[in-house]
């Protein structure tokens, strides 16, 4: 990776832990349990933009507010230190392949493709948190259920019922931003003069009409 691309890589962590704190202090719903995170929009863009390993290492980086505050500070111990960052990097990394597989920003109408394209991308991430929550949670922390309020919920109940819908829900929105941002020239174009090569690039310039004669 060129200095470029690393300082996109770079910038986009940062982004998306801003994001983070944003959203979790402006959403927190259950302190410590379930609050809103958009901090994958910048995971998005950097797979979307960057690539596979780009989007990877930018969404690990992304998840480092997210692990601490729904790790430590939160339920899932110091297993979310490491989980949830690896979580949101399979997503940038999803990103990257469903992104080059598609050929987003080189064949027309990706703008509309880009939102189906970012729900796609969620899938790897939502069987993982599953996972981490019905699976590694009871066997490394030996914590089965979790009470929240007078209910009594398995952890992988937890997920599915109290989790999963809100994540859906932040997936649905960053979806529709992502097809602004790739529909949109003038972010395509910071994107490939500053950080990476314009993989997004402008190749679908409208043709100028022949004059007849």
């Amino acid at each position: 990776m060129d200095a470029k691309t690393i300082s996109f890589a770079l910038m986009m962590g940062v982004l998306g832990n801003v994001l983070f704190v944003v959203s979790y202090y402006a959403g927190n719903l259950i302190p410590g349990i379930i609050a809103v995170d958009f901090s994958l929009v910048a995971a998005y863009i950097a797979g979307f933009y960057g690539g596979p390993l780009i989007g990877f290492v930018s969404g690990f980086l992304v998840g480092i507010l997210p692990g601490i505050m729904f790790g430590p500070m939160g339920t899932s111990s110091w297993l979310g230190l490491f989980s949830l960052p690896l979580g949101k990097g399979l997503t940038g990394l999803t990103a990257g392949l469903v992104g080059r597989g598609l050929r987003l920003g080189r064949r027309p109408y990706s703008s509309l493709l880009a939102a189906p394209a970012t729900l796609l991308a969620y899938i790897p991430e939502f069987l993982y948190t599953y996972v981490h929550f019905a699976y590694l949670i009871p066997f490394f922390l030996g914590m089965d259920k979790i009470i929240i309020g007078n209910s009594v919920f398995s952890m992988g109940d937890f997920f599915l019922i109290l989790i999963l819908p809100k994540a859906i829900s932040e997936v649905a929105i960053i979806s529709l931003l992502m097809s602004a941002l790739i529909g949109n020239r003038g972010f395509n174009d910071f994107i490939g003069r500053f950080f990476v090569k314009p993989y997004m690039s402008s190749n679908l310039k409208q043709k100028s009409p022949k004059l007849e004669t």
